[in-house]
């Protein structure tokens, strides 16, 4: 299979899968009194939430911040929109092609854009939640250092891993069904085995390696380094961050494609 058999599927459909995205979208919301603007209530909110358990109650200060009331807050909520990202695509990955039998058996539909449609909702989401983010940082401590417009770049491996397990998930919830019950599990310990509520470097020494492991580790610390401090990866681990969550998302891929040509059958 080509290297970028993966991408040049979605380019060949994008303004399909542009389509459905936004379809995907706007039935989130759909029948809601507010509509689309829940994709903002519902981060502010939670910010709101963070700062006064973490700011007010707890009085918590990130290590190595500012010190301020919402610092702790500001850096949590950072570390939550990367793994979110990639929740929001993995969550849903069983259900895309068990819950769409009909464009397995009656339409010629190409499955693998599914996982990107899924992807487009997630990273809208998590775009929304940055716009907030940006917004309360100026709020409570001042303007965003300007290396917070590179936030995308590094939650791009994340995208890119979200893709490539969605379409493991998504092939082999065909036929073990049983994947949708263990997503939410694995979901949780890896948010909490995940840099998220805590830097790498106050990991103690014999563990810090296992987390380290983890391949949304260093896209996490990325973002949230360039989005509170300004501080920058290095060239190297930013490469090797891309080629890991290209490496899984090409293996993904090249599994959903072989899995699919049973997926008639076990439906």
């Amino acid at each position: 299979m080509h290297p970028l058999a993966p991408f040049v599927a979605v380019w060949r459909r994008r303004h399909l899968v542009a389509a459905l995205a936004r379809r995907d979208i706007a039935a989130r919301y759909r029948g809601s009194a507010i509509g689309v603007a829940w994709s903002m209530a519902q981060p502010l909110a939670m910010l709101a939430i963070y700062t006064f358990v973490f700011g007010v109650v707890y009085r918590a200060e990130w290590p190595g911040g500012d010190g301020s009331r919402g610092g702790f807050a500001l850096a949590l909520f950072a570390g939550l929109l990367a793994i979110g990202l990639f929740s929001d695509c993995v969550v849903r990955a069983p259900s895309l092609v068990v819950g769409n039998p009909n464009f397995v058996k009656r339409v010629v539909f190409p499955l693998e854009i599914l996982s990107w449609v899924s992807l487009g909702s997630a990273a809208f989401q998590c775009c929304v939640g940055l716009v907030v983010w940006c917004g309360v940082r100026a709020a409570l401590i001042g303007p965003p250092p300007a290396t917070a417009l590179l936030a995308p770049i590094f939650l791009a491996p994340v995208a890119l891993l979200g893709l490539g397990v969605s379409w493991l998930l998504a092939g082999l919830a065909v036929y073990v069904r049983d994947v949708a019950q263990l997503v939410g599990v694995g979901l949780a310990a890896l948010t909490f085995a995940s840099p998220v509520f805590f830097p790498s470097r106050h990991v103690p020494e014999p563990f810090r390696a296992v987390v380290l492991l983890n391949p949304l580790a260093a896209p996490i610390e990325m973002t949230r380094d360039a989005m509170l401090t300004g501080a920058l990866p290095t060239a190297s681990s930013l490469a090797i961050a891309f080629a890991v969550a290209f490496a899984v998302a090409w293996l993904g891929f090249a599994f959903f494609q072989l899995a699919r040509r049973g997926f008639a059958d076990a439906l």
